[in-house]
């Protein structure tokens, strides 16, 4: 059973940075494709990044290319979202989520597709 804790949201201004964090207990995350989701009140769960067990494929939602990186240190068994540029629209509850699989450089972009989720952080941008 794995459980992920995400941390690092809060309250910052447009055009600044956070870095979210999520950590995993019970299995090494090197073993996981990962994946940051949020959600935003009123709207549904959207798919923000994704990084494939391997580490060495990511992939990115469209509004946030460019501005997000997801990188993971499996010393640490914790995967990182860092967030630069934030906007306004940024604002959600920001979730990590994992999943198992064979495929070793595959990533994964739908809620479905994963297993473990973590509790959120929420992250408020402020024009």
């Amino acid at each position: 059973q794995v459980q992920l804790v995400e941390s690092g949201g809060g309250l910052v201004q447009a055009g600044g940075s956070l870095r979210l964090s999520c950590a995993a207990s019970g299995r090494i995350l090197s073993t996981y494709a990962m994946g940051w989701f949020r959600q935003a009140p009123g709207k549904e769960r959207e798919f923000v990044a994704a990084l494939s067990r391997s580490g060495g494929n990511t992939y990115y939602a469209d509004s946030v290319k460019g501005r997000f990186t997801i990188s993971r240190d499996n010393a640490k068994i914790t995967v990182y979202l860092q967030m630069n540029s934030l906007k306004p629209e940024d604002t959600a509850v920001y979730y990590c989520a994992a999943t198992g699989g064979s495929s070793w450089n595959r990533y994964f972009t739908e809620r479905y597709e994963y297993v473990h989720w973590g509790q959120g952080t929420q992250v408020t941008v402020s024009s």
